[in-house]
Protein backbone atom coordinates (compact mmCIF):
# COMPACT_ATOMS: atom_id res chain seq x y z
CA UNK A 1 0.00 0.00 0.00
CA UNK A 2 1.21 3.49 -0.87
CA UNK A 3 0.23 6.37 1.40
CA UNK A 4 -0.05 9.64 -0.53
CA UNK A 5 0.54 11.63 2.66
CA UNK A 6 4.05 10.18 2.91
CA UNK A 7 4.76 11.45 -0.60
CA UNK A 8 3.26 14.88 0.04
CA UNK A 9 5.32 15.26 3.21
CA UNK A 10 8.44 15.39 1.02
CA UNK A 11 7.05 18.14 -1.25
CA UNK A 12 8.14 21.76 -0.92
CA UNK A 13 5.72 24.21 0.77
CA UNK A 14 3.21 25.75 -1.68
CA UNK A 15 4.44 23.42 -4.44
CA UNK A 16 1.81 22.62 -7.08
CA UNK A 17 1.48 18.86 -7.02
CA UNK A 18 1.57 16.82 -10.21
CA UNK A 19 -1.09 14.28 -9.25
CA UNK A 20 -0.94 12.54 -12.61
CA UNK A 21 2.78 11.83 -12.16
CA UNK A 22 2.09 10.69 -8.61
CA UNK A 23 -0.52 8.19 -9.85
CA UNK A 24 1.85 6.90 -12.51
CA UNK A 25 4.56 6.32 -9.91
CA UNK A 26 2.07 4.38 -7.82
CA UNK A 27 1.08 2.15 -10.74
CA UNK A 28 4.77 1.47 -11.46
CA UNK A 29 5.27 0.33 -7.88
CA UNK A 30 2.21 -1.95 -8.09
CA UNK A 31 3.73 -3.57 -11.17
CA UNK A 32 7.14 -3.91 -9.53
CA UNK A 33 5.62 -5.53 -6.47
CA UNK A 34 3.29 -7.63 -8.64
CA UNK A 35 0.16 -6.51 -6.82
CA UNK A 36 -3.20 -5.64 -8.31
CA UNK A 37 -5.07 -3.47 -5.81
CA UNK A 38 -8.83 -3.18 -5.55
CA UNK A 39 -10.08 0.35 -6.22
CA UNK A 40 -13.53 1.82 -5.64
CA UNK A 41 -13.78 4.67 -8.13
CA UNK A 42 -16.44 7.33 -7.84
CA UNK A 43 -17.82 8.44 -11.21
CA UNK A 44 -20.42 11.10 -11.94
CA UNK A 45 -21.37 9.85 -15.41
CA UNK A 46 -20.30 7.50 -18.19
CA UNK A 47 -18.14 10.07 -20.06
CA UNK A 48 -15.97 10.72 -16.99
CA UNK A 49 -15.45 7.00 -16.44
CA UNK A 50 -14.19 6.21 -19.96
CA UNK A 51 -10.47 6.94 -19.98
CA UNK A 52 -10.18 6.40 -16.23
CA UNK A 53 -11.31 2.79 -16.67
CA UNK A 54 -9.17 2.26 -19.76
CA UNK A 55 -6.09 3.43 -17.86
CA UNK A 56 -6.61 1.94 -14.41
CA UNK A 57 -7.78 -1.51 -15.48
CA UNK A 58 -4.24 -2.12 -16.74
CA UNK A 59 -3.04 -2.16 -13.15
CA UNK A 60 -5.96 -2.73 -10.78
CA UNK A 61 -9.38 -4.28 -10.25
CA UNK A 62 -11.95 -1.50 -10.50
CA UNK A 63 -15.45 -1.12 -9.15
CA UNK A 64 -17.39 1.92 -10.32
CA UNK A 65 -19.34 3.71 -7.59
CA UNK A 66 -22.23 5.87 -8.82
CA UNK A 67 -22.99 8.13 -5.85
CA UNK A 68 -24.47 11.36 -7.20
CA UNK A 69 -27.45 12.66 -5.26
CA UNK A 70 -26.53 16.13 -6.52
CA UNK A 71 -28.00 15.34 -9.97
CA UNK A 72 -31.35 16.96 -10.76
CA UNK A 73 -33.99 16.01 -11.82
CA UNK A 74 -34.54 12.39 -10.79
CA UNK A 75 -35.15 11.13 -14.34
CA UNK A 76 -31.86 12.67 -15.47
CA UNK A 77 -30.15 10.93 -12.56
CA UNK A 78 -31.68 7.61 -13.64
CA UNK A 79 -30.54 8.19 -17.20
CA UNK A 80 -26.94 8.91 -16.23
CA UNK A 81 -26.82 5.90 -13.90
CA UNK A 82 -28.18 3.66 -16.66
CA UNK A 83 -25.79 4.98 -19.31
CA UNK A 84 -22.87 4.42 -16.92
CA UNK A 85 -23.92 0.80 -16.36
CA UNK A 86 -24.29 0.26 -20.09
CA UNK A 87 -20.82 1.64 -20.72
CA UNK A 88 -19.28 -0.60 -18.04
CA UNK A 89 -21.00 -3.64 -19.57
CA UNK A 90 -19.91 -2.67 -23.09
CA UNK A 91 -16.37 -1.89 -21.92
CA UNK A 92 -16.08 -5.31 -20.27
CA UNK A 93 -17.39 -7.07 -23.39
CA UNK A 94 -14.90 -5.26 -25.61
CA UNK A 95 -11.81 -5.41 -23.38
CA UNK A 96 -12.44 -8.67 -21.46
CA UNK A 97 -12.11 -6.75 -18.20
CA UNK A 98 -14.32 -7.42 -15.18
CA UNK A 99 -15.24 -3.96 -13.93
CA UNK A 100 -18.15 -4.07 -11.48
CA UNK A 101 -20.73 -1.46 -10.50
CA UNK A 102 -22.39 -0.19 -7.34
CA UNK A 103 -25.08 2.46 -7.20
CA UNK A 104 -25.64 4.43 -4.00
CA UNK A 105 -29.10 5.46 -2.88
CA UNK A 106 -30.46 8.60 -4.52
CA UNK A 107 -31.11 11.04 -1.65
CA UNK A 108 -31.26 14.57 -3.15
CA UNK A 109 -32.55 16.12 0.08
CA UNK A 110 -29.33 15.03 1.77
CA UNK A 111 -27.30 16.89 -0.86
CA UNK A 112 -29.50 19.99 -0.52
CA UNK A 113 -28.87 20.04 3.24
CA UNK A 114 -25.11 19.76 2.69
CA UNK A 115 -24.92 22.82 0.43
CA UNK A 116 -27.50 24.96 2.26
CA UNK A 117 -26.24 28.53 2.42
CA UNK A 118 -24.06 28.07 -0.65
CA UNK A 119 -26.81 27.95 -3.27
CA UNK A 120 -25.67 31.17 -4.96
CA UNK A 121 -21.99 30.24 -5.13
CA UNK A 122 -20.59 30.31 -8.69
CA UNK A 123 -19.69 27.08 -10.45
CA UNK A 124 -16.30 25.95 -9.17
CA UNK A 125 -16.74 27.74 -5.83
CA UNK A 126 -17.37 26.55 -2.28
CA UNK A 127 -20.58 24.72 -3.21
CA UNK A 128 -18.59 22.50 -5.57
CA UNK A 129 -15.97 21.88 -2.88
CA UNK A 130 -18.71 20.73 -0.49
CA UNK A 131 -20.18 18.52 -3.23
CA UNK A 132 -16.79 16.89 -3.91
CA UNK A 133 -16.35 16.26 -0.20
CA UNK A 134 -19.88 14.86 0.13
CA UNK A 135 -19.40 12.33 -2.67
CA UNK A 136 -15.82 11.34 -1.89
CA UNK A 137 -16.73 10.85 1.76
CA UNK A 138 -19.45 8.42 0.70
CA UNK A 139 -16.96 6.64 -1.54
CA UNK A 140 -14.40 6.29 1.23
CA UNK A 141 -17.05 4.95 3.61
CA UNK A 142 -18.11 2.34 1.08
CA UNK A 143 -14.48 1.43 0.36
CA UNK A 144 -13.91 0.70 4.05
CA UNK A 145 -17.18 -1.19 4.35
CA UNK A 146 -16.35 -3.48 1.42
CA UNK A 147 -12.60 -3.82 1.97
CA UNK A 148 -11.17 -1.92 -0.99
CA UNK A 149 -7.51 -0.90 -0.96
CA UNK A 150 -8.11 2.54 -2.46
CA UNK A 151 -10.90 4.95 -3.24
CA UNK A 152 -10.64 7.30 -6.22
CA UNK A 153 -12.53 9.79 -8.36
CA UNK A 154 -12.90 10.11 -12.12
CA UNK A 155 -13.96 13.76 -11.72
CA UNK A 156 -10.43 14.88 -12.60
CA UNK A 157 -11.03 13.95 -16.26
CA UNK A 158 -13.04 17.15 -16.76
CA UNK A 159 -11.23 20.29 -17.98
CA UNK A 160 -13.94 22.23 -16.14
CA UNK A 161 -13.07 20.75 -12.73
CA UNK A 162 -10.23 21.86 -10.46
CA UNK A 163 -8.08 18.75 -10.08
CA UNK A 164 -5.92 20.32 -7.37
CA UNK A 165 -9.06 20.91 -5.30
CA UNK A 166 -10.54 17.45 -5.95
CA UNK A 167 -7.31 15.77 -4.90
CA UNK A 168 -6.95 17.97 -1.83
CA UNK A 169 -10.48 16.98 -0.79
CA UNK A 170 -9.71 13.30 -1.37
CA UNK A 171 -6.58 13.51 0.76
CA UNK A 172 -8.51 15.20 3.58
CA UNK A 173 -11.21 12.51 3.43
CA UNK A 174 -8.51 9.81 3.60
CA UNK A 175 -7.45 11.09 7.02
CA UNK A 176 -10.80 10.02 8.47
CA UNK A 177 -11.05 6.47 7.12
CA UNK A 178 -8.96 3.30 7.10
CA UNK A 179 -8.46 3.37 3.34
CA UNK A 180 -6.16 5.16 0.93
CA UNK A 181 -6.98 7.83 -1.66
CA UNK A 182 -5.67 7.36 -5.20
CA UNK A 183 -4.53 10.72 -6.62
CA UNK A 184 -5.23 11.47 -10.27
CA UNK A 185 -5.46 14.04 -13.01
CA UNK A 186 -7.04 11.99 -15.76
CA UNK A 187 -7.28 14.90 -18.19
CA UNK A 188 -3.48 14.79 -18.54
CA UNK A 189 -1.71 12.81 -21.28
CA UNK A 190 -4.60 13.50 -23.66
CA UNK A 191 -6.93 11.76 -21.24
CA UNK A 192 -9.81 14.15 -21.89
CA UNK A 193 -9.36 13.85 -25.65
CA UNK A 194 -9.37 10.07 -25.31
CA UNK A 195 -12.58 10.26 -23.25
CA UNK A 196 -14.27 12.16 -26.09
CA UNK A 197 -13.08 9.52 -28.56
CA UNK A 198 -14.41 6.74 -26.36
CA UNK A 199 -17.79 8.47 -26.07
CA UNK A 200 -18.00 8.25 -29.87
CA UNK A 201 -16.75 4.66 -29.95
CA UNK A 202 -19.29 3.50 -27.37
CA UNK A 203 -22.08 5.89 -28.44
CA UNK A 204 -22.31 7.41 -24.96
CA UNK A 205 -24.80 10.10 -23.99
CA UNK A 206 -22.98 13.32 -22.99
CA UNK A 207 -25.05 15.59 -20.76
CA UNK A 208 -25.08 19.38 -21.22
CA UNK A 209 -24.68 20.34 -17.52
CA UNK A 210 -22.79 19.04 -14.51
CA UNK A 211 -25.79 17.97 -12.48
CA UNK A 212 -26.94 20.20 -9.63
CA UNK A 213 -30.02 22.38 -9.83
CA UNK A 214 -28.11 25.53 -8.87
CA UNK A 215 -25.50 25.45 -11.62
CA UNK A 216 -28.10 24.27 -14.13
CA UNK A 217 -30.34 27.26 -13.38
CA UNK A 218 -27.36 29.59 -13.82
CA UNK A 219 -26.79 28.02 -17.24
CA UNK A 220 -30.44 28.49 -18.17
CA UNK A 221 -31.11 24.76 -18.42
CA UNK A 222 -34.71 23.88 -19.35
CA UNK A 223 -35.59 21.21 -16.79
CA UNK A 224 -38.88 20.36 -18.47
CA UNK A 225 -37.06 19.48 -21.66
CA UNK A 226 -34.34 17.59 -19.79
CA UNK A 227 -36.93 15.58 -17.89
CA UNK A 228 -38.92 14.74 -21.02
CA UNK A 229 -35.81 13.62 -22.88
CA UNK A 230 -34.69 11.50 -19.94
CA UNK A 231 -38.10 9.86 -19.55
CA UNK A 232 -38.13 9.03 -23.26
CA UNK A 233 -34.58 7.63 -23.14
CA UNK A 234 -35.36 5.50 -20.07
CA UNK A 235 -38.66 4.03 -21.27
CA UNK A 236 -38.60 0.28 -20.67
CA UNK A 237 -35.07 0.32 -19.24
CA UNK A 238 -33.77 -0.77 -15.86
CA UNK A 239 -30.08 -0.82 -15.05
CA UNK A 240 -30.09 -3.64 -12.51
CA UNK A 241 -32.27 -5.80 -14.69
CA UNK A 242 -30.48 -5.06 -17.96
CA UNK A 243 -26.90 -5.43 -16.69
CA UNK A 244 -26.85 -8.01 -13.88
CA UNK A 245 -23.43 -9.24 -15.00
CA UNK A 246 -21.66 -6.10 -13.70
CA UNK A 247 -23.27 -6.00 -10.25
CA UNK A 248 -20.65 -6.03 -7.49
CA UNK A 249 -20.81 -9.06 -5.24
CA UNK A 250 -19.87 -8.93 -1.56
CA UNK A 251 -19.52 -12.20 0.28
CA UNK A 252 -21.28 -13.90 -2.61
CA UNK A 253 -24.24 -11.53 -2.62
CA UNK A 254 -25.06 -8.78 -5.11
CA UNK A 255 -25.31 -5.31 -3.64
Amino acid sequence: MIDIEDILAKARPNQKINYDKMMQEMTKLWQKEEVRPKILMHVCCAPCSTYALEYLTQFADITVYFANSNIHPREEYRRRAYVTQKFVADFNAKTKQEVTFIEADYVPNEYVRKVRGFEKEPEGGDRCRICFDYRLDKTAQKAVELGFDYFASALTISPHKNSQLINAVGIDVQKIYATQYLPSDFKKNNGYRRSVEMCDEYDIYRQCYCGCVYAAKAQGIDFKSINEEAEKAMKGKDGRGDFPQIAFKYQGKKL
